[in-house]
């Protein structure tokens, strides 16, 4: 097993891969404990059987540049191949500012195959591989030098399989025309916004039954103070003080220092010092918010008339649809979705692209009355009416 320490081997490396397809990468981090997540190993693998064809890097070693790597996830000649890739991007996205691409998420892949709803690696390992996953590693500290043999075995063995997972796959979107359909899929991960938490949206997270306007001018507040914090200092936003507590102060609307001392939710370390002062001024400045100004509410899901009938015809539908064109339901389209359609929506991501083809256009034609289900032998089908 080759654990890469040096720039140089890194370039060396990428040198070798930007001459192939594709490169399979995957991460070993930690969170815990930051509000950043923490890189802790980084496994590459290029098509071949060699030793040197699948490599550790160890970008805990003093000295060691990821330039290279970088710049091989810019070559638009290589394919980028995670399995379930949303973490890893996130951190290449925050630490080195690049998005790998072009991207290939086998998770998106295989829920396009037919494989189920988010698919793990392991089936995925059994299933098309032949293999298996080796637990025994899964809850290594990756911060920890030096790494055993039995820890860098489990960490390369996420790259290896992922070779023949990704060959399977994108043969088989090829013979079925649908690789266009995992690229839309794939659009999000590879927007920077997504990567990007905004303290003044950070409200948005934060679930609560109250929705006044004046309460959630004061949540706001809070939840961009708290947001602020943990970013700037590098902790969990939950170490600075957690989301009950957040909901607490934003109905006690504490004015003092001894008024946090009466919070049954509220950390110790955040009654006093610089939490202390930030939590007050948050509530201060949600106090003075004009109404005006108040957060906007997405109250359209509240208002809607949904016809349970329709919304259960719909429901059967894409159970029929989804096991007839071999994709998974909630790719497709949510519960949620059902919903807004039954209730007249139109601005559904079920309704537009690919998804229009598979489930939408028929879902449509059903609102109007003019299709309906019927049951032959064990399926169920579309007829005109």
């Amino acid at each position: 097993m080759i654990t890469i320490t040096t720039t140089e081997a890194l370039a060396e490396f990428c040198n070798r891969a930007a001459a192939r397809p594709y490169v399979t990468v995957d991460t070993e981090f930690l969170r815990e404990r930051t509000y950043y997540s923490k890189l802790c190993l980084i496994q590459l693998a290029i098509s071949g059987t060699g030793e040197e064809d699948a490599v550790l890097v160890d970008p805990l070693v003093e000295g060691l540049s990821l330039e290279p790597l970088y710049a091989l996830f810019r070559d638009k000649a290589v394919v980028k191949v995670f399995h379930a890739a949303r973490q890893d991007i996130e951190i290449f996205c925050i630490d080195g500012g690049v998005i790998p691409a072009p991207l290939f998420d086998t998770q998106v892949a295989a829920m396009v195959c037919g494989f189920g709803d988010q698919v793990g690696y392991e089936t995925l390992v059994r299933k098309i591989a032949k293999s298996s996953v080796d637990k025994s590693s899964r809850f290594t500290d990756w911060s920890r030098r030096p790494l055993t043999d039995a820890q860098k075995s489990y960490a390369l063995a996420d790259v290896t399989h992922l070779r023949v997972i990704y060959e399977f796959l994108a043969k088989e979107l090829e013979r079925s025309g649908r690789t266009e359909w995992v690229e839309e899929e794939l659009a999000v991960l590879g927007d920077p916004e997504t990567y990007r938490v905004a303290p003044r949206d950070a409200w948005r997270r934060v679930k609560t039954r109250t929705q006044s306007g004046r309460f959630m001018a004061i949540l706001r507040e809070l939840a961009a103070f708290r947001e602020t914090y943990a970013q700037s200092r590098n902790v969990p936003r939950n170490r600075v003080y957690k989301d009950d507590a957040l909901i607490e102060l934003a109905s006690t609307k504490p004015t003092s220092e001894s008024d946090l001392a009466r919070s049954r939710l509220l950390l110790r370390e955040a009654r006093r010092g610089e939490i202390a002062d930030g939590i007050l001024a948050a509530v201060r400045a949600g106090l003075e918010t004009d109404p005006a100004d108040f957060p906007e509410l997405d109250t359209s899901r509240d208002k809607l008339q949904v016809n349970p009938a329709l919304a259960d015809l719909l429901r059967v539908l894409l159970k029929a649809k989804a096991e007839t064109a071999g994709v998974a339901q909630k790719l497709i389209a949510s519960s949620a979705d059902l919903d807004m359609i039954a209730a007249g929506g139109r601005e559904v991501q079920a309704l537009s692209g690919w998804r229009r083809k598979v489930f939408g256009r028929d879902a449509l034609r059903m609102c109007e009355g003019r299709v309906g289900l019927k049951a032959q032998g064990n399926d169920v089908v579309v007829f005109e009416l």
